[in-house]
């Protein structure tokens, strides 16, 4: 039976994954590294908190087998500081190296990486992101990524630790943060939105599926040393996310259209030109290699996690 670490516990995705791997009952021992003790964490969870201001260089326990690293600087919705690629860096890059020093020192047999698709870059045009594209990214956030990435690759090579990589894009859930709480927000009430004929076509992560992947990733042999876009099956429209959200939430679809150049200018106007990227321009990913290599299949298909999403949503507003 394993011991695993997992990073960024108490995240989004760090909760539900903790989560998962206690329902499981299939390891030793579960650590959680994190910047001060959680009182949500369950009691089982050994918590190994910060022993200084940089969190990575928190000694961990010499039994460690797997460490998925979901922890690191995401995305800053307001970001005021001066020089937000560096701050970036000395977080998913430099801190990640830390503790992927620190892992080959204890030979872990293996530590799985959570990138970002953003990785790939922002949108796609005429085929969907795959494993064998050349990295494009547009933000600092994924610059960090894709260089925490090739400082890994660097590190492990040749010794007897594997590195599994995984870029997921939106993952998605009712109490997803960033601009998907922002959409959730929208939805629940009844203004009409701007996506009434949008045939543009996104791949999304239910936060399910991602959990259910990354403990694939913990336990197949043939994820070594691979790196993995993961996805849902299902490719959707921003129109048919809104549709199938506010399904769940018991709301009318209530859709209008918009010129979509008009919702571009009018986005550049206000400085949210990343935001028109997210919600009218494609970004489909090709999640065939991690189907194939690993023989897994998503839990549940986007359509019932989106409206789920909905009415957790709704439930937890009333």
């Amino acid at each position: 039976m394993k011991n695993i670490l997992v990073t960024g516990s108490s995240g989004f995705v760090g909760k539900s994954l903790i989560h998962s791997l206690i329902l499981s009952n299939k390891y030793q021992k579960i650590y959680a590294l994190n910047r001060r003790h959680s009182h949500t964490l369950p009691v089982m969870v050994e918590q190994l908190v910060a022993t200084s201001e940089n969190v990575f260089s928190t000694p961990i326990p010499a039994n460690i087998d797997v460490i998925v690293h979901l922890a690191g600087r995401a995305h800053i919705l307001n970001d005021n500081v001066q020089n937000p690629l560096e701050h970036f860096r000395s977080v998913n890059v430099q801190g990640t190296l830390e503790l992927a020093q620190q892992a080959l020192e204890n030979k872990v047999t293996r530590f799985i990486f959570i990138s970002s698709i953003g990785v790939n870059g922002a949108f796609t045009t005429k085929k969907p992101f795959d494993e064998t594209d050349q990295p494009y990214p547009h933000a600092d956030y994924a610059i960090s990524k894709l260089e925490a990435e090739q400082a890994l690759k660097e590190l492990f090579k040749d010794t007897n630790t594997e590195l599994v990589i995984i870029r997921p894009p939106l993952v998605y859930a009712a109490d997803a943060p960033g601009n998907f709480a922002r959409l959730l927000r929208l939805a629940a009430t009844n203004v009409p939105l701007p996506f009434a004929y949008l045939n543009n076509k996104r791949s999304f992560v239910a936060l399910e599926n991602l959990v259910s992947f990354i403990e694939t990733c913990i336990e197949h042999p043939q994820a070594k040393n691979e790196l993995f876009l993961i996805a849902d099956n299902e490719v959707l429209s921003t129109q048919q996310l809104v549709s199938l959200i506010r399904k769940g939430m018991r709301r009318k679809t209530n859709l209008v259209y918009i010129p979509p150049f008009l919702m571009k200018l009018g986005a550049i106007c206000i400085g949210k030109a990343k935001l028109y990227e997210q919600l009218f321009l494609s970004l489909e990913v090709d999640a065939s290699k991690a189907r194939n290599l690993l023989n897994w299949m998503p839990p549940i298909t986007a359509d019932d996690a989106l409206e789920k999403t909905g009415i957790i949503y709704l439930e937890r507003s009333e």
